[in-house]
Formats: C-alpha cells, structure tokens, sequence
C-alpha cells in the first residue's frame, strides 16, 4: 500500500508560481511512476505531468509544457510540481498519483494510487 499527501495549493494571480508536493509513505515496487492530475469543477481527470523512475523519463501535457517541471525523489518517494507562469486556466484541484509498473500511463485509470488532492486556484 502506498499513502500520498499533497501540499502546496493556494489562491495566486495570473503569472504568478507554486509549487506543489506529494509525499508518500508506504512500500512499492523499484519500477513505477508518479504522475500529477487535475481536475476542474464537472470535468474529469486530465494529466498533467508524469516523471517514470524506471528510466528517469518525463512527460507533460501540452497545456503545461514549458511552464511546469515535474521532479523528485526516487528513495523517498517525493515529487514536485513547479507551476509558473499560471494562468486561470490552470485552477484546478491537483492530485498525486502512483503507477506500479515500467510503463508510463496517461489516463487515470491506469494509476494505482492517488492523493487527497490541492486546490490551486489561479485569479486573473
């Protein structure tokens, strides 16, 4: 079982940056990703950014890249998302997830374990 704690979220303006944490407790596999998500008021859970441990590879929706860093810590489960440049666009509730496995997933169906979530919330 692995248990993740987001942090970081808050109210910014437009142009302004966060970032965001998850740490997670718990036992899991050498080969496994850890990706974020956000999802808006009705909507569902869109991806946003994933780092792969088994290759130390990243990936990043369209609607971030250039603008948000994934990183992190493979021995203590840690990752981190910086946010810059934020745009209204970019409120959302943000949450931490967990993919046992090698392969890098983009739906989030796919991953195994999630966060509470961190609303971020980005006025113009």
């Amino acid at each position: 079982q692995v248990q993740l704690v987001e942090s970081g979220g808050g109210l910014v303006q437009a142009g302004d940056s966060l970032r965001l944490s998850c740490d997670a407790s718990g036992r899991t596999s050498s080969d496994y990703a850890m990706g974020w998500f956000r999802q808006c008021p009705g909507k569902g859970r869109e991806f946003v950014a994933v780092i792969s441990w088994g290759g130390i590879t990243t990936y990043y929706a369209d609607s971030v890249k250039g603008r948000f860093t994934i990183s992190g810590d493979k021995d203590k489960i840690t990752i981190y998302l910086q946010m810059n440049s934020l745009k209204p666009e970019d409120t959302a509730v943000y949450y931490c997830a967990v993919r046992i496995g090698r392969a890098v997933r983009f739906e989030d169906y796919e991953y195994d374990y999630w966060g509470q979530g961190t609303q971020v919330t980005v006025s113009s």
